[in-house]
């Protein structure tokens, strides 16, 4: 009798260890869509926009050519605080960007959303890797604005 009982808890177990994979996975393969989803939906509005703002784009490419040159209306826009000014201004280019850095944080996201995924699993050991894994990731961007 005891046998028995002692399969049915570990039956219980795995199902409930079975459930909590399912939610994490759900999880972030929602977290993964839900990015990608709106990086292309700000990707797609921005490069409207931009074309909707400077209808000389159809027409004269050097416009282009000459993006780094540091002209007042470049569309390459340097740091965090030219995308926050082209968004005040509603410019296509910076909601580009906006689409682009969203796509590029989603899979860093993904990985800060994991450290909590293994947590809640009861995993500590690739709890402890993950967020290695994270802080790595957080260091390369800040030796990287460093440069």
């Amino acid at each position: 009798m005891n046998e028995l009982r002692a399969a049915e808890e570990m039956a219980e177990a795995k199902t409930e260890t079975e459930e909590r994979v399912r939610k994490v996975e759900l999880l972030i393969s929602n977290l993964l869509r839900l990015g990608v989803t709106l990086s292309l939906i700000l990707f797609l509005c921005g490069t409207v926009i931009s074309f909707a703002q400077h209808p000389e784009f159809f027409s004269d490419r050097s416009f282009f050519g000459h993006a780094g040159s540091g002209a007042p209306r470049s569309p390459v826009l340097h740091s965090l605080t030219d995308v926050a000014a082209g968004l005040e201004e509603f410019r296509g280019e910076a909601i580009v960007t906006l689409g682009i850095l969203l796509l590029i944080a989603t899979p860093v996201i993904r990985v800060g959303v994991s450290i909590f995924a293994f947590i809640y699993q009861r995993d500590r050991l690739y709890t402890l890797i993950t967020a290695t894994v994270f802080s790595l990731l957080l260091l390369s961007f800040v030796l990287g604005k460093a440069e």
